[in-house]
Protein backbone atom coordinates (compact mmCIF):
# COMPACT_ATOMS: atom_id res chain seq x y z
CA UNK A 1 0.00 0.00 0.00
CA UNK A 2 1.32 3.04 -1.52
CA UNK A 3 1.75 6.34 1.17
CA UNK A 4 2.17 9.77 0.61
CA UNK A 5 2.31 12.27 3.89
CA UNK A 6 1.38 15.96 3.56
CA UNK A 7 2.29 18.15 6.30
CA UNK A 8 4.03 22.11 6.22
CA UNK A 9 5.50 20.76 9.21
CA UNK A 10 8.69 19.01 8.32
CA UNK A 11 8.86 17.62 12.32
CA UNK A 12 5.22 16.16 11.54
CA UNK A 13 5.80 14.83 8.60
CA UNK A 14 8.81 12.98 10.15
CA UNK A 15 6.51 11.96 13.25
CA UNK A 16 4.11 10.63 10.85
CA UNK A 17 6.93 8.62 9.03
CA UNK A 18 8.52 6.79 11.81
CA UNK A 19 4.75 6.60 13.53
CA UNK A 20 3.64 4.37 10.56
CA UNK A 21 7.43 2.70 9.62
CA UNK A 22 5.98 -0.70 11.62
CA UNK A 23 3.21 -0.87 9.07
CA UNK A 24 3.45 -2.28 5.57
CA UNK A 25 3.35 1.18 3.46
CA UNK A 26 5.58 2.25 0.87
CA UNK A 27 6.55 5.91 1.59
CA UNK A 28 6.22 7.14 -2.05
CA UNK A 29 6.93 11.00 -0.95
CA UNK A 30 6.37 13.76 1.58
CA UNK A 31 5.42 17.19 0.64
CA UNK A 32 5.10 20.53 2.38
CA UNK A 33 1.77 22.33 0.84
CA UNK A 34 -0.73 21.05 -1.45
CA UNK A 35 0.84 22.01 -4.94
CA UNK A 36 3.70 20.15 -4.16
CA UNK A 37 1.79 16.98 -2.68
CA UNK A 38 -0.44 17.06 -5.87
CA UNK A 39 2.35 16.52 -8.42
CA UNK A 40 3.40 13.64 -6.19
CA UNK A 41 0.05 12.00 -5.94
CA UNK A 42 -0.45 12.75 -9.77
CA UNK A 43 3.16 10.75 -10.39
CA UNK A 44 2.41 7.74 -7.63
CA UNK A 45 -1.36 7.49 -7.21
CA UNK A 46 -1.18 6.16 -3.80
CA UNK A 47 -3.45 4.31 -1.66
CA UNK A 48 -3.23 6.30 1.41
CA UNK A 49 -2.35 9.96 2.27
CA UNK A 50 -2.35 11.54 5.81
CA UNK A 51 -3.17 15.53 4.36
CA UNK A 52 -3.27 18.38 6.64
CA UNK A 53 -5.46 21.48 6.24
CA UNK A 54 -3.77 24.32 6.65
CA UNK A 55 -0.31 25.04 4.49
CA UNK A 56 1.25 27.48 1.90
CA UNK A 57 -0.05 27.62 -1.64
CA UNK A 58 -2.87 25.07 -1.56
CA UNK A 59 -5.03 24.25 1.42
CA UNK A 60 -5.76 20.29 2.50
CA UNK A 61 -9.51 20.59 1.23
CA UNK A 62 -8.38 22.11 -2.17
CA UNK A 63 -5.95 19.60 -2.53
CA UNK A 64 -8.28 17.11 -1.50
CA UNK A 65 -10.43 17.88 -3.69
CA UNK A 66 -7.95 17.40 -6.85
CA UNK A 67 -6.42 14.34 -4.89
CA UNK A 68 -10.47 12.67 -5.32
CA UNK A 69 -11.38 13.77 -8.93
CA UNK A 70 -7.54 11.85 -9.86
CA UNK A 71 -8.09 8.69 -7.56
CA UNK A 72 -11.46 8.55 -6.01
CA UNK A 73 -11.33 5.58 -4.20
CA UNK A 74 -7.88 6.77 -2.25
CA UNK A 75 -8.08 7.10 1.57
CA UNK A 76 -7.41 10.34 3.20
CA UNK A 77 -6.82 10.78 6.71
CA UNK A 78 -6.87 14.76 7.71
CA UNK A 79 -4.31 15.95 10.35
CA UNK A 80 -4.59 19.03 11.88
CA UNK A 81 -4.45 21.61 14.29
CA UNK A 82 -7.71 22.97 13.67
CA UNK A 83 -9.90 23.20 16.73
CA UNK A 84 -12.82 24.29 14.32
CA UNK A 85 -14.82 21.19 13.94
CA UNK A 86 -16.48 22.14 10.98
CA UNK A 87 -13.41 22.15 8.99
CA UNK A 88 -13.22 18.34 9.80
CA UNK A 89 -17.01 17.63 8.77
CA UNK A 90 -16.38 19.63 6.01
CA UNK A 91 -13.13 17.27 4.81
CA UNK A 92 -15.34 14.20 5.74
CA UNK A 93 -18.49 15.23 3.38
CA UNK A 94 -15.85 15.99 0.73
CA UNK A 95 -14.42 12.33 0.71
CA UNK A 96 -11.54 12.15 3.69
CA UNK A 97 -12.04 8.91 6.07
CA UNK A 98 -11.04 10.03 8.66
CA UNK A 99 -10.14 13.36 10.87
CA UNK A 100 -7.48 13.11 13.73
CA UNK A 101 -6.44 16.39 15.96
CA UNK A 102 -3.00 17.46 16.16
CA UNK A 103 -1.35 16.68 18.76
CA UNK A 104 -1.70 13.34 18.68
CA UNK A 105 0.34 9.93 19.85
CA UNK A 106 1.82 7.25 17.91
CA UNK A 107 -1.15 4.30 19.49
CA UNK A 108 -4.21 7.69 17.97
CA UNK A 109 -2.36 7.40 14.34
CA UNK A 110 -2.21 3.76 14.08
CA UNK A 111 -5.86 3.48 15.41
CA UNK A 112 -6.97 5.89 13.07
CA UNK A 113 -4.93 4.79 9.64
CA UNK A 114 -6.29 0.93 10.66
CA UNK A 115 -10.05 2.03 10.34
CA UNK A 116 -9.31 4.03 7.61
CA UNK A 117 -7.96 0.91 5.47
CA UNK A 118 -10.19 -1.20 6.97
CA UNK A 119 -13.33 1.06 5.49
CA UNK A 120 -14.60 -0.58 2.33
CA UNK A 121 -15.14 1.56 -0.98
CA UNK A 122 -18.54 1.87 -1.51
Amino acid sequence: MKLLIVDDSNIMRRAIEKYLANKQFTLVGTAADGEAALQLFAKHLPDLVTLDITMPRMDGLACLDKMLKLKPDVKVLIISALKDPATGIQALKKGAKGFLSKPFTEPQLQREIDEIIRVKTV
